[in-house]
Protein backbone atom coordinates (compact mmCIF):
# COMPACT_ATOMS: atom_id res chain seq x y z
CA UNK A 1 0.00 0.00 0.00
CA UNK A 2 1.47 3.44 -0.97
CA UNK A 3 -1.18 5.53 0.90
CA UNK A 4 -4.47 5.50 2.73
CA UNK A 5 -6.75 7.79 4.08
CA UNK A 6 -10.45 7.42 6.06
CA UNK A 7 -13.46 9.78 6.55
CA UNK A 8 -16.48 9.33 8.20
CA UNK A 9 -19.84 12.12 8.38
CA UNK A 10 -23.35 12.00 9.42
CA UNK A 11 -25.65 10.11 7.48
CA UNK A 12 -26.65 13.30 5.27
CA UNK A 13 -27.48 13.24 1.61
CA UNK A 14 -25.91 16.50 1.61
CA UNK A 15 -22.79 14.38 2.76
CA UNK A 16 -22.63 12.56 -0.60
CA UNK A 17 -21.04 14.73 -2.54
CA UNK A 18 -18.37 15.57 0.08
CA UNK A 19 -17.68 11.74 -0.19
CA UNK A 20 -17.50 11.65 -3.85
CA UNK A 21 -15.03 14.88 -3.76
CA UNK A 22 -12.88 13.53 -1.27
CA UNK A 23 -11.94 10.44 -2.51
CA UNK A 24 -11.75 11.73 -6.46
CA UNK A 25 -9.09 14.47 -4.24
CA UNK A 26 -7.59 11.49 -2.64
CA UNK A 27 -6.90 9.57 -5.69
CA UNK A 28 -6.06 12.52 -7.96
CA UNK A 29 -2.03 11.98 -7.79
CA UNK A 30 -2.32 8.95 -9.58
CA UNK A 31 -3.56 10.68 -12.22
CA UNK A 32 -6.90 8.88 -13.69
CA UNK A 33 -8.22 9.40 -16.49
CA UNK A 34 -11.81 11.71 -16.80
CA UNK A 35 -13.51 8.53 -17.27
CA UNK A 36 -11.74 6.80 -14.65
CA UNK A 37 -12.46 9.46 -11.93
CA UNK A 38 -16.28 9.60 -13.03
CA UNK A 39 -16.41 6.03 -12.51
CA UNK A 40 -14.56 6.12 -9.36
CA UNK A 41 -16.53 9.29 -8.16
CA UNK A 42 -20.14 7.40 -8.86
CA UNK A 43 -19.61 3.75 -7.20
CA UNK A 44 -18.86 6.18 -4.00
CA UNK A 45 -21.84 8.26 -4.42
CA UNK A 46 -24.10 4.84 -5.00
CA UNK A 47 -22.21 3.55 -1.85
CA UNK A 48 -22.85 5.94 0.23
CA UNK A 49 -26.06 6.91 -1.01
CA UNK A 50 -27.35 3.16 -0.51
CA UNK A 51 -25.47 3.50 3.37
CA UNK A 52 -27.57 6.75 4.05
CA UNK A 53 -31.04 5.98 2.31
CA UNK A 54 -31.40 1.82 3.21
CA UNK A 55 -28.97 1.58 5.98
CA UNK A 56 -29.90 4.53 7.98
CA UNK A 57 -33.45 5.35 6.11
CA UNK A 58 -32.49 8.36 5.64
CA UNK A 59 -32.41 9.70 9.35
CA UNK A 60 -29.28 11.67 10.03
CA UNK A 61 -28.55 9.29 12.95
CA UNK A 62 -25.48 7.18 11.96
CA UNK A 63 -22.00 7.43 10.62
CA UNK A 64 -20.70 6.64 7.06
CA UNK A 65 -17.49 5.33 6.83
CA UNK A 66 -15.34 5.47 3.77
CA UNK A 67 -12.06 4.06 3.65
CA UNK A 68 -9.09 4.26 0.15
CA UNK A 69 -6.22 3.03 -0.73
CA UNK A 70 -3.93 2.54 -3.43
CA UNK A 71 -0.83 0.25 -4.42
CA UNK A 72 1.98 0.46 -6.28
CA UNK A 73 0.39 -1.21 -9.42
CA UNK A 74 -2.30 1.79 -9.39
CA UNK A 75 -4.62 -0.72 -7.93
CA UNK A 76 -7.69 1.21 -6.04
CA UNK A 77 -9.25 0.31 -2.95
CA UNK A 78 -12.60 1.49 -1.65
CA UNK A 79 -14.47 0.67 1.22
CA UNK A 80 -18.02 2.14 2.42
CA UNK A 81 -19.34 1.10 6.09
CA UNK A 82 -22.53 2.10 7.82
CA UNK A 83 -23.98 0.69 11.04
CA UNK A 84 -27.51 0.65 10.13
CA UNK A 85 -30.08 -1.69 9.55
CA UNK A 86 -27.83 -4.30 7.55
CA UNK A 87 -28.93 -6.34 4.49
CA UNK A 88 -31.02 -9.34 5.19
CA UNK A 89 -30.26 -10.76 1.85
CA UNK A 90 -27.04 -9.61 -0.17
CA UNK A 91 -27.66 -11.89 -3.27
CA UNK A 92 -31.19 -10.45 -3.51
CA UNK A 93 -30.15 -6.68 -2.86
CA UNK A 94 -27.31 -6.97 -5.95
CA UNK A 95 -30.14 -8.06 -8.32
CA UNK A 96 -31.00 -5.07 -10.79
CA UNK A 97 -34.07 -3.17 -10.37
CA UNK A 98 -34.54 -4.29 -6.70
CA UNK A 99 -35.03 -1.65 -3.75
CA UNK A 100 -35.93 -1.53 -0.80
CA UNK A 101 -37.05 1.92 -1.32
CA UNK A 102 -40.14 3.47 -2.99
CA UNK A 103 -39.97 2.50 -6.70
CA UNK A 104 -40.98 5.66 -7.96
CA UNK A 105 -37.72 7.48 -5.65
CA UNK A 106 -35.39 4.45 -6.16
CA UNK A 107 -33.93 2.79 -9.32
CA UNK A 108 -32.87 -0.44 -7.46
CA UNK A 109 -29.44 0.11 -9.77
CA UNK A 110 -26.95 0.99 -7.18
CA UNK A 111 -24.99 -2.34 -7.27
CA UNK A 112 -24.96 -3.02 -10.68
CA UNK A 113 -23.76 0.70 -11.34
CA UNK A 114 -20.53 -0.61 -8.84
CA UNK A 115 -20.35 -3.58 -10.64
CA UNK A 116 -20.15 -2.34 -14.14
CA UNK A 117 -17.74 0.75 -12.66
CA UNK A 118 -14.79 -1.51 -11.24
CA UNK A 119 -13.36 -4.77 -10.97
CA UNK A 120 -14.27 -6.15 -7.62
CA UNK A 121 -17.24 -5.18 -5.76
CA UNK A 122 -17.46 -7.21 -2.12
CA UNK A 123 -20.71 -6.86 0.43
CA UNK A 124 -20.41 -7.87 3.93
CA UNK A 125 -23.77 -7.16 5.91
CA UNK A 126 -25.54 -8.42 9.11
CA UNK A 127 -29.11 -7.34 9.68
CA UNK A 128 -29.12 -5.13 12.54
CA UNK A 129 -25.84 -4.57 12.78
CA UNK A 130 -24.49 -2.84 9.41
CA UNK A 131 -23.23 -3.25 5.65
CA UNK A 132 -19.53 -3.02 4.08
CA UNK A 133 -19.28 -2.27 0.48
CA UNK A 134 -15.60 -3.07 -0.61
CA UNK A 135 -14.68 -1.99 -4.28
CA UNK A 136 -11.07 -2.41 -6.20
CA UNK A 137 -10.25 -0.99 -9.44
CA UNK A 138 -7.13 -0.95 -11.55
CA UNK A 139 -6.50 2.01 -13.18
CA UNK A 140 -4.98 2.31 -16.83
CA UNK A 141 -1.55 2.44 -17.26
CA UNK A 142 0.09 6.03 -17.27
CA UNK A 143 1.31 8.07 -14.23
CA UNK A 144 4.32 5.91 -12.48
CA UNK A 145 3.96 6.32 -8.62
Amino acid sequence: MVNKVKIEFLSLSANESFARTAVAGFFAELDPTIEEIAEIKTSVSEAVSNAIIHGYKNEPTGVVSVECSYDEDRTIFLSVEDSGVGIEDIQKAREPLFTTGSTEERAGMGFTVMESFTDRVEVTSKPGEGTRVSMMKKLDAGYEL
